[in-house]
Parts: structure tokens; sequence; C-alpha cells
């Protein structure tokens, strides 16, 4: 019993661009099949922790293998711990974060919590740093930290997966004449 092959198209292309034999058939790239799939896999809030997981773990890699990590401000956290020992909660919050984008919405609150905690920390360093006086620039970065990541997180946390589609409401030359529908 011997195995079927394929039919041989003849060799070439015909004036359509297509071979001959076959219709002509639209395929989507590969990647668009890949993020079609991812999309409805993660969704809206896998999607983010996603995103946010990633860019956490990349965060944190940089303050782990960056030659001098520049301190200023973070007196609260270094004396704790040395940058390069904080890098890793960046890199493991990051990884939970991106673990979590897995799970189905409202499952999916250990992500958040771990995509919020450096960020929290790095807030709270900086603004003992601003209000001690010891790096008055720290106001503007605790601000910066609460608006784009804190405040973000947060609202996308709060973000439902799926959205309820709009109310449909009076179109306009109803609206015009003072009568529904």
């Amino acid at each position: 019993m011997g195995t079927r092959l394929p039919r041989r198209l003849a060799p070439g292309p015909t004036a359509g661009g297509r071979a001959r034999g076959r219709p002509a058939v639209r395929r989507r790239p590969v990647t668009g099949r890949v993020a079609r799939l991812a999309r409805a896999h993660l969704g809206r809030r896998g999607g983010f922790l996603l995103l946010v997981g990633l860019g956490e773990v990349v965060w944190g890699f940089q303050f782990r293998f960056d030659p001098a990590p520049n301190p200023r401000g973070l007196t609260l956290l270094t004396e704790v711990a040395p940058l390069r020992a904080w890098a890793w909660l960046w890199v493991v919050s990051g990884l939970l974060a991106a673990l979590a984008a897995c799970v189905r919405s409202r499952g999916d609150w250990l992500g958040f919590a771990a995509a919020l905690t450096p960020p929290m920390m790095w807030l709270a360093a900086y603004l003992t740093a601003a209000c001690s006086g010891e790096y008055p620039r720290g106001l503007w970065l605790a601000a910066y930290y609460s608006a784009t990541h804190v405040g973000v997180c947060l609202w996308a946390s709060a973000t439902p997966e799926h959205a309820p589609p709009p109310r449909p409401g009076p179109t306009a030359s109803a609206a015009r004449e003072g009568t529904a529908g």
C-alpha cells in the first residue's frame, strides 16, 4: 500500500498569476492568522497583561544588566537591597502578568496585582525622596508612575472583557422631528 502523492501541477504560472489547474485562493498571511488566534484567546485584558508583563520583564533586565543603574531617588528601596536585586521584582512580576494573560477574565486578578507591584514600589520611593527633599525631581517621577503605570493598570483591570454593544438610539432625522424611531 503506497502513499498518495498530490497531483502535480504544470510548471510555471499562467497568465492569471496562479498555477494551472487551481482556482485563485486569497490567502491571509500567517501572522494575521496568529494575531487573530492570539486575540481571540487572550481578549482585551489578556492582551494588555501580556504587553505590560513583557515590558516589565524588559525593564527588569535593564536594571539587572546595566553596568551602573542610577539609584537617585530610590533610597527607600536601596536601603533594603541593591537595585540589581530589585530588578528581579520587575522580571518576576512581568512573568506573572504575562502568564495571567492566558487566564480568562476576572481570574486574571493575580496578573494585575503583579503588574502593579513594581511601579507602586517605585512610586512610593520617588514620592518619599521628593517629600524628604532628597530628590525633588522624584515628585515628577511619582506623578509619571501614578499616571502611566498604576493608573493605566487600574483602568485596564476595571475594563470588562467584552463591552456590551451600544444601545440603538433615535436616528438623526427622527431626533430633529421630535419622534423616536
